[in-house]
């Protein structure tokens, strides 16, 4: 029986040493791994259908989608919110299991078995000559006594642990702490989200502005190449000024075929930050009137003030803070004894044989309670060390958190200044257009009255196309350095700052835990 138990778990251990588990034979050149073609066929067993990919929510091909609209369908859509609210019902599920200590733990176990031993058995032999001394008896050899036993056994055993000296607060109150961090990080992560979707919807706005000013362009240049043409043919300008402005007009259809395709890289980029495939179709509304007086209300000390008492980061910082605390007290609380309660209570039948006899036996409960309590005296100094590690975890916590800070003070510094600098060139980007145009139409005038020159009205033309560009991209600046400004205080994405469908994934409050398992 032992040898052929042996020659199975010998041929098992051949059938596992020959599987393949070995990594690339070289690092001169592509493999194939083992089960390679398996993984493949799965992935492409999950290909998105419908070209619609993993959305969430379904697009109207004939409606033209506004900021807001594209706001809200990227925080529904985008798969970063879902990531972070499943690691938000985690943590809160983390809470729940700290809590947990503090029950009793109830173990039920049932067995039944057979077992056969046996018990050397002597043969003595006694010498009458020699009694009544211990001389008279002797140990000559025997054989064995076999014993057969029949075991069947129900048990529920109880542990539960009355005094810790704070051991299991400090555990509830640490996951409690990480569950805010990851809350304010789902709130962080919708921030992140809207400031995407605003800064690429103006991205592309400004790309579609910029097709608009190289058609401009063309249109110019096929004005300036008239203007030549006709004074070429008067005999009032020479061969190599026509060749330059059809070059000129050459060079602007290249620009406005450049500048199409940054406008369709600036859609896919919106695309990407909603959540959605290239291939949905998505018509965005245009760039529209905004107010930003809300989101830029105060001075810059008011704004500062603002987002260090409500910027998320700052918020998941100061969480770390207290879970690091909260760990000293979970590491100092067993340097102190813990005082348990032990119960069991079971019912066990047993039968026995001995020796070929017929099974005789019973079956009887058996119960009891200990009062236990376990006092850590030596451990190799291990608490010691356990306390200095989160001692240490605790102050570099401190300095994170104060590193943070400084640095959302210069990213609000930051933000407002671009913000205020943005406003300020508006007014001079709309004037250098108004002067730009000015400039050529007299020059186009003046040089078709044989008074202008060539290279004076080609520097005009590209000074209008360079205004135009710039006034736009002033425009766009506003919009996201009010958006970024709004980041970098906390106010983007406020939870208060709008409700919410209750389809729509919720930012979570912060005051208590508010995910369960069973939300869906």
């Amino acid at each position: 029986m032992s040898l052929r138990l042996i020659t199975v778990q010998l041929l098992l251990a051949i059938s596992v040493a020959n599987a393949r588990n070995d990594p690339p034979p070289s690092a001169d050149r592509t493999w194939s791994p083992p089960n390679l073609s398996n993984y493949e066929s799965e992935l492409a067993g999950r290909r998105f259908k419908s070209g619609e990919g993993s959305s969430r929510v379904s697009i109207n091909p004939r409606k033209f989608y506004n900021l807001a609209e594209l706001i809200d369908i990227a925080e529904r859509n985008n798969p970063e919110t879902r990531v972070a609210w499943e690691r938000a019902r985690q943590a809160a599920a983390a809470v729940g299991l700290s809590e947990s200590a503090y029950y009793p733990f109830l173990v039920a176990s049932a067995a039944a078995g057979y077992d056969r031993a046996f018990i050397p058995f002597p043969t003595l032999a006694v010498d009458p000559t020699k009694l009544p001394s211990l001389g008279a008896v002797s140990v000559t050899g025997g054989g064995s006594l076999v014993t057969e036993a029949q075991v069947y056994r129900g048990e529920l055993s109880a542990k539960w642990l009355l005094l810790d000296f704070g051991e299991r607060s400090a555990v509830v109150a640490s996951a409690k702490e990480r569950l805010m961090m990851a809350n304010v990080g789902f709130n962080a992560t919708h921030q992140k989200i809207v400031f995407q979707v605003t800064d690429r919807f103006y991205q592309l706005g400004t790309a579609r502005q910029k097709v608009l000013v190289a058609q401009s362009s063309l249109e110019a240049a096929k004005t300036v190449e008239e203007a030549v043409q006709a004074r070429v043919d008067s005999g009032l300008a020479t061969k190599p000024e026509l060749l330059q402005a059809q070059q000129q007009s050459a060079q602007s259809v290249f620009d406005v075929e450049a500048t199409a395709g940054l406008e369709s890289d600036a859609r896919v980029a919106l695309a990407e930050s909603i959540g959605l495939l290239p291939t949905v179709p998505l018509n965005v509304a245009d760039l529209g009137q905004r107010s930003t007086s809300e989101q830029t209300n105060g001075s810059v000390d008011e704004l500062i003030a603002r987002a260090l008492s409500q910027r998320p980061d700052l918020v998941a910082k100061l969480a770390n803070v207290h879970a690091k605390q909260n760990e000293i007290r979970r590491v100092r609380a067993e340097y102190y004894p813990k005082v348990a309660i032990d119960a069991h209570a079971s019912m066990t039948e047993l039968d026995v044989s001995i020796g070929g006899s017929k099974y005789f036996g019973d079956n009887k409960p058996t119960f009891g309670a200990f009062l236990t309590a376990s006092v850590p005296i030596f451990d190799g100094f291990g608490r010691r060390h356990k306390m200095e590690m989160a001692e240490a975890e605790w102050r570099g916590a401190e300095h994170e958190l104060a590193g943070a800070r400084d640095s959302a003070v210069r990213e609000v510094w930051k933000a407002y200044t671009d913000f205020k600098t943005a406003l300020r060139k508006q007014d001079s980007a709309v004037k250098l257009v108004t002067a730009s145009q000015n400039a050529f139409d007299a020059v186009l005038e003046s040089y078709k009255n044989g008074l202008g020159t060539y290279p004076e009205i080609m520097s005009a033309q590209r000074n209008l196309a360079s205004a135009r560009s710039v006034n736009h991209d002033t425009q766009a600046a506003i919009f996201t350095t009010a958006t970024g400004l709004a980041l970098s205080t906390g106010d983007l994405a406020r939870p208060s700052a709008r409700p919410l469908r209750p389809s729509a994934v919720r930012p979570l409050q912060s005051s208590q835990p508010t995910v369960r398992p069973s939300e869906k």
